[in-house]
């Protein structure tokens, strides 16, 4: 897993205050229910599933278990990964529809391509 990946999935996501209700932000709410691809510039792709209450799973180029929280602030949601823990968080645009792409970068400058996906795919 790069260290992309593991910001990217842990950097969005501040914890609410306990019994604090969580509106669902506009900028998130597509990826509800669907698959958000990370696709490397080799191809290889980490998926991530975002839930409305503030955490998101997901599975590492490998396979690995992964999650975090998530936040949104401005038009950007920001991911904070704690499983396995990695410091920091990093912002991105979020895709806003399935089927939709956006450009993102990762910490090292590389370029990466943000996919929604309908649905939850495994594979």
């Amino acid at each position: 897993m790069t260290r992309f990946t593991a910001l990217l999935l842990a950097a969005a996501l501040t914890l609410p205050a306990a019994g604090a209700a969580v509106a669902a932000p506009a900028r998130a709410d597509a990826a509800f229910g669907n698959t958000v691809l990370i696709v490397d510039p080799d191809g290889r792709s980490r998926k991530i599933w975002l839930a409305p209450g503030g955490g998101w799973t997901g599975l590492s180029r490998r396979g690995l278990a992964l999650a975090g929280t998530w936040t949104v602030k401005g038009e950007k949601v920001c991911l904070s990964q704690s499983k396995p823990r990695l410091p920091g968080s990093l912002c991105n645009t979020f895709p806003t529809e399935v089927g939709a792409t956006v450009k993102a970068k990762d910490p090292g400058g590389k370029t990466v391509q943000l996919k929604l996906v309908k649905g939850r795919v495994r594979q």
